[in-house]
């Protein structure tokens, strides 16, 4: 197979894929690692901004380095002449990029697909009051039972219906507005006219996702890239944000409400979509471009910046100081010189004298 029928095959397949939208970053990573040998890979690197998906990278890269000679993380980075970031404009603040630099946000949205039957009833029930989703993603299904109370109570007291994503105990205040569910089909969910709001613990998909289809967040943080995502859709207008280790039931209800309430949000929400939909070609299909440029020029060197290729110390201009102040030594040095001799030879002149 061809470097460009197997990346073409690679579009084709993430297209159609059923499976976990966490795993297109590491299979662009795969599908690379097939068409070159171990000297030379490491050509297009796939930054996830996720923490968890550093986990499943890390498998990836380790696996790797057994075909190879042992390479660091940083030297894998520094090799790198096509950097596809995940994320966009839509998302992140105006600041410089390096012309190897491509931001692919979002490649793993697509158009909702139709619920489950149980689930499309449920969310039709709402009426005109719409569904909230609840997630906290893939790595946090669980939580105390005074937590899950806590919530469980805000919730209940919402006229919206909600589909929560939870793999515990069922809380003792669950509302009979609630449903509870192991896996939930995040994106169609989102992507369902009936939704109103998304409760996010701020990963980098579900951001996404909910930016994709305009839907405004409530965001709960915990860790690695979460509270910086939060953060920027907070100061975009789309997402109110709470501290889940301090969270209260009217903490939750009042941002629920607010969100939902005031118009503002869906309008910012609405705003940040219009804007990730309007790009001349779609994050994918973006990515497997920049990809198979690279097969077919056998790298990118005219994009890479030369300060990969400095040590640290030059990186860093560390010889340039240091020559700087050898310069500056040097001349103290011989005008110190200057001043002793002058000062010695003024003052043996004026010693003579007084002796005259």
């Amino acid at each position: 197979m061809s470097h460009g029928k197997g990346v073409g095959h690679l579009r084709r397949s993430l297209c159609a894929s059923m499976m976990p939208r966490k795993w297109i970053s590491v299979l662009l990573l795969l599908q690379l690692s097939c068409h070159f040998s171990p000297g030379s890979c490491g050509k297009v690197l796939v930054w996830p901004t996720e923490y968890s998906h550093w986990i499943n990278m890390k498998t990836i890269l380790d696996a790797l380095v057994q075909r190879g000679r042992p390479i660091t993380l940083f030297e894998l980075m520094g090799k790198a002449e096509m950097w596809l970031i995940r994320s966009y404009w839509d998302f992140e603040f105006p600041h410089p990029l390096l012309p190897n630099f491509e931001f692919v946000g979002g490649l793993h949205c697509k158009p909702a697909k139709p619920l489950p039957k149980e689930m499309e009833e449920f969310a039709q029930s709402s009426g005109e009051n719409g569904i909230v989703v609840f997630s906290l993603g893939s790595m946090v299904t669980n939580m105390t039972e005074e937590k899950a109370n806590e919530i469980a109570s805000a919730l209940a007291q919402l006229p919206q219906k909600v589909i929560w994503r939870y793999d515990g105990k069922k809380p003792d205040t669950l509302g009979p507005n609630t449903r509870l569910y192991k896996w939930i089909p995040q994106n169609d969910l989102l992507g369902h006219p009936k939704t109103k709001a998304f409760i996010t613990h701020g990963g980098a998909n579900g951001i996404y996702e909910a930016i994709y289809h305009g839907i405004p967040m409530v965001g709960l943080p915990m860790f690695a890239d979460q509270p910086d995502n939060i953060a920027h859709m907070k100061t975009k207008g789309a997402a109110v944000r709470l501290d889940f280790n301090t969270i209260s039931s009217t903490d939750l209800l009042n941002a629920l409400k607010t969100v939902i309430n005031d118009p503002s949000y869906k309008e910012n929400a609405m705003r940040l979509s219009r804007i990730h939909h309007d790009q001349p070609m779609k994050p994918l299909e973006r990515a497997v471009f920049w990809i198979e440029f690279v097969m077919r020029h056998k790298g990118a060197k005219h994009l890479r910046p030369a300060s990969h290729d400095l040590s640290w110390f030059q990186y860093h201009s560390l010889d340039v100081i240091g020559f700087l102040l050898a310069c500056v030594a040097t001349a103290l040095f011989v005008i110190t010189k200057c001043c002793l001799f002058c000062y010695q030879k003024f003052a043996k002149a004026g010693k003579k004298k007084k002796r005259e």
